[in-house]
């Protein structure tokens, strides 16, 4: 699955799932009516190298990877992904994982933690996990879920190097 680094023009084409993803309010922490220029800056904020997997034109899924935290953290990234629901169940989510992972190690950061994975995102979970990741801290009702209430949240943590 070909996937590249993003221009800010591909956000003409990730807008449309980042909207659903966002309204959906059971994954991503953004406020279910974030506007198009919202999403635009949290997606390809400071220090964030946005990455595509596109197929016939169509980008199939997103991720963005930046440091972590600055200075003395700074030698772990983090990131965030989304996948089309048009493209669900087709591996994007893996094969934008494994990028993401080899991309931190050329870039030279030594780990990866995801700061706040939604404990019902039960496919990403164990997609995550498969690549390696582990869950190192569960922070209770830390996520108001549109449907469920109050779920506890995750931290994902891989060292990379070695």
């Amino acid at each position: 699955m070909p996937i590249r680094e993003a221009i800010p023009e591909d956000f003409d084409r990730i807008w449309p799932f980042f909207q659903a993803i966002a309204a959906a309010g059971e994954t991503f922490a953004y406020a279910p009516d974030t506007t198009r220029e919202e999403g635009f800056k949290l997606w390809f904020g400071p220090q964030h190298r946005v990455f595509v997997l596109e197929e016939d034109g169509a980008i199939l899924g997103t991720y963005y990877l930046r440091p972590n935290q600055p200075g003395l953290g700074a030698h772990v990234c983090n990131c965030g992904y989304m996948v089309s629901p048009a493209a669900r169940g087709r591996g994007v989510a893996t094969a934008l994982g494994e990028h993401s992972q080899a991309t931190a190690l050329a870039l030279g950061y030594k780990a990866m933690q995801y700061n706040f994975v939604v404990s019902t995102n039960e496919q990403a979970i164990r997609i995550w996990r498969k690549l390696g990741m582990k869950i190192v801290a569960r922070l209770p009702k830390a996520y108001r879920h549109a449907r469920l209430g109050y779920v506890d949240a995750l931290v994902m943590y891989k060292w990379l190097a070695d």
